[in-house]
């Protein structure tokens, strides 16, 4: 089990990376498009102040967590939107300090809490753990999206690891979400992180298997690059179709990337005629509008 403090530091410097991206931008540049539909650099900021407050709500007062579930389910269709928008429509300056404010003491109730605690979300209940690892991915992610936005690149870290674990661990989820049945076997995922390390999931001698840079697969799971623009390979039909649906965030699937190139890295033969499936929408982030938590 991860140590909830050690994860609570590296969502503080994560959130800290994106917001040396955010902070010097004059008005107009919140206003920049990213490659989530819609959405710009400011809605990208406005929905992690929300959901940071919404997880806030969750550790601090479950009664009114379950009330906001309610009110979510009544709008399903749009509430994710609705609260961007409202969250973008702010002065930029006043958007910038409601999220710092909101995830410093999203940071310090985690902190707070005693082992074992666990809180309500839209899916299974959460650790402290869970719940910042989880605050991570989205803060990379939709990172990912703003950097996309202002075009330029962002340095590895090893806090990609947590990202990673996600994916991995959500593979199953991948599967059901789409009505269809996961593979009975573990499979073995072996990821070569920023510094060179590599991280291993899975027994060794699995049949099926995953390789590749974590960074790769992160882009991968989070749905911010298409499969055909990354180095992620796979040894067998099973790994191979689970590239295709890999995802790392909560709710139904999203479609996902139009490929980059016409023609991205190699990858290992497998069996021809991959069929796509039928994006869906998820209620936690915009990926359903083809950005890929």
């Amino acid at each position: 089990m991860a140590d909830p403090q050690s994860v609570l530091v590296d969502l503080r410097a994560e959130s800290e990376d994106l917001d040396r991206l955010v902070a010097p931008l004059p008005a107009d540049g919140w206003a920049a498009p990213t490659p989530a539909e819609g959405w710009t650099i400011a809605h990208q900021i406005a929905h992690l102040a929300w959901t940071d407050g919404v997880a806030l709500i969750s550790v601090t007062d479950p009664d009114a967590f379950a009330r906001e579930t309610e009110r979510a389910a009544a709008t399903f269709e749009t509430f994710v939107d609705d609260e961007a928008r409202k969250g973008a429509s702010l002065p930029p300056a006043e958007l910038l300090d409601r999220w710092r404010t909101g995830r410093q003491a999203l940071l310090d109730a985690l902190a707070a809490q005693p082992p074992g605690t666990r809180f309500p979300w839209y899916g299974p209940p959460m650790s402290a753990a869970s719940m910042a690892t989880g605050r991570l991915m989205e803060t990379w992610a939709h990172g990912q999206d703003v950097a996309d936005g202002l075009g330029t690149g962002r340095e590895p870290t090893g806090r990609l690891r947590h990202v990673a674990r996600i994916g991995v661990r959500a593979r199953d989820y991948a599967y059901f979400v789409r009505g269809l049945k996961p593979p009975a076997e573990e499979f073995r995922v072996e990821l070569t992180a920023p510094d060179g390390e590599l991280w291993t999931y899975g027994p060794e001698d699995a049949a099926q298997r995953v390789t590749g840079p974590m960074i790769d697969f992160c882009l991968l799971a989070t749905q911010r690059r298409h499969r055909d623009d990354l180095a992620v390979c796979a040894e067998g039909e099973d790994a191979d179709r689970w590239l295709e649906i890999a995802q790392a965030f909560a709710g139904p699937a999203g479609p996902g990337r139009a490929p980059q190139s016409p023609t991205g890295p190699a990858r290992t033969p497998q069996s021809p005629g991959r069929t796509p499936l039928s994006p869906g929408r998820t209620p936690l982030s915009p990926e359903e509008r083809g950005a890929g938590a």
